[in-house]
């Protein structure tokens, strides 16, 4: 349930430009981001990194499509997002707080979060998204830029990239987990 309401408002963004307007797309990205922060706040949850900052993205994106330029192309607009979210996610890193730990404090007992290798396994996730965000940004260049490339190419590329990530984020923690045992000397589980 986390996963999708982290995604919420990028898949709306994606649909919507399929049917809509940039602009149209972008505030109601912006509206949904703005749910899913609300959600939290109304939870007694912290306001993440990525759900502010992509709602944030969302809104001055659409202000400047609707009042400075109304003609931008609905591939530079996409470009534009996925340049923002791979902004959000390395700056997130830069400062010392990838933005999945937020995410994970929340999901994981305290003893779980004062483990040594928490923080690190967080920067590897981060890392996975990040990934993930530059070949969706790779792909809207190549559907951008190489001629004759078919629309389809770019949204199935980001959503390899993207189920990717959502697999990378599920597998890790507990292959890390794994790992740690087996480091530490305590038999792994047995599997069937």
């Amino acid at each position: 349930m986390t996963i999708f309401l982290i995604l919420a408002p990028f898949g709306a963004f994606t649909s919507l430009m399929l049917v809509t307007s940039a602009a149209i797309s972008l505030f109601t990205s912006a509206a949904v981001g703005l749910g899913v922060v609300g959600l939290d706040l109304v939870r007694g949850r912290q306001v993440k990194i990525l759900g502010a900052g992509s709602t944030m993205l969302f809104a001055a994106l659409g202000a400047y499509v609707a009042l400075i330029d109304p003609h931008l192309g609905n591939s530079a607009v996409k470009i534009a997002v996925d340049c923002g979210v791979l902004a959000i996610s390395l700056g997130s890193m830069l400062i010392r707080y990838p933005f999945s730990l937020q995410y994970a404090l929340e999901a994981v007992p305290a003893e779980t979060a004062a483990i040594p290798g928490f923080l690190r396994a967080n920067y590897v996730i981060t890392g996975a998204w990040t990934a993930s965000f530059v070949l969706m940004l790779a792909g809207n260049l190549a559907v951008t830029y190489v001629p004759g490339l078919p629309l389809w190419t770019g949204l199935a590329i980001a959503f390899a990239a993207r189920n990717s990530a959502i697999y990378f984020t599920k597998w890790y923690p507990e292959h890390r987990k794994l790992k740690d045992r087996a480091a530490a000397g305590h038999p792994l589980p047995e599997t069937r």
